[in-house]
């Protein structure tokens, strides 16, 4: 049998995180099956993680900058920090995404911090030459356009990793970790719709003017997001391949 994946879900709401399931699913390129869906907001992590040849780590609406945060987050944050630490040693493949970025960085000794927020909608993304070199990024090209939506990001490259993509408005776009580890502040999982379906459900929470949901709408339908969807697909098999 192939090695499944493990999708870890950080999203209270539940109709966003099944949708992010299946987004990641369609996106890695696996079966229902293949792919199995942890809720961590609800459930501690597993104590198995080595079990799965990968585990990917969908977005939040929590920040890591977060002044009150709940017991829940709390325990949420140390389980991911668990997570990037057993990816960064090796002992899993690991990709995280947006919110996730920011546990990672702070885990190293980073700096998460509001200065650097993205709206919501499509992005141009570049390539750092270690990211033109890396084993997963490698395949994509040195420009690509991704889908973006958030209110915190890392200030620099964290202590002990590697930039991978960057961009103007978020100078840390990905970076490499350790052996199994990479990150991502932009969301390679969603389609355009997909991405305009979530919209929906956050159109209150702040990353747009809710006024204004039909034309941000518009804009997100123009993405191009093929790129993105390739650095799924090669995760997915770099991870079964390892495993």
């Amino acid at each position: 049998m192939t090695a499944r994946l493990l999708y870890v879900c950080a999203r209270p709401q539940r109709e966003a995180a099944v949708a992010e399931w299946a987004s990641f699913r369609d996106g890695l390129g696996v079966g229902d099956d293949e792919l199995v869906h942890h809720d961590l907001v609800r459930d501690p992590l597993p104590a198995d993680l080595e079990r799965y040849a990968g585990v990917v780590v969908g977005g939040s609406p929590f920040n890591v900058t977060d002044p009150d945060k709940s017991d829940e987050q709390l325990r949420l944050e140390t389980d991911l920090e668990r997570l990037a630490a057993t990816a960064i040693e090796g002992r899993t493949s690991a990709l995280f995404t947006c919110y996730g970025i920011g546990v990672v960085t702070r885990l190293l000794g980073g700096e998460v911090t509001l200065r650097h927020p993205e709206d919501t909608g499509p992005a141009e993304i570049a390539l750092t030459e270690a990211g033109r070199g890396d084993g997963l990024f490698g395949i994509l090209n040195p420009r690509f356009e991704a889908l973006t939506a958030h209110k915190e990001g890392t200030a620099a490259v964290p202590p002990g990793a590697t930039l991978l993509a960057e961009n103007d408005a978020c100078p840390v776009q990905a970076y490499r970790a350790g052996v199994g580890l990479w990150a991502t502040q932009f969301h390679p999982e969603p389609t355009a719709e997909a991405f305009v379906a979530r919209m929906r459900v956050y159109r209150d929470a702040g990353y747009f003017d809710a006024d204004a949901f039909d034309e941000v709408s518009s804009f997100v339908r123009t993405a191009s997001v093929e790129q993105p969807t390739l650095l799924l697909r090669s995760f997915a098999a770099r991870a079964r391949a390892a495993a």
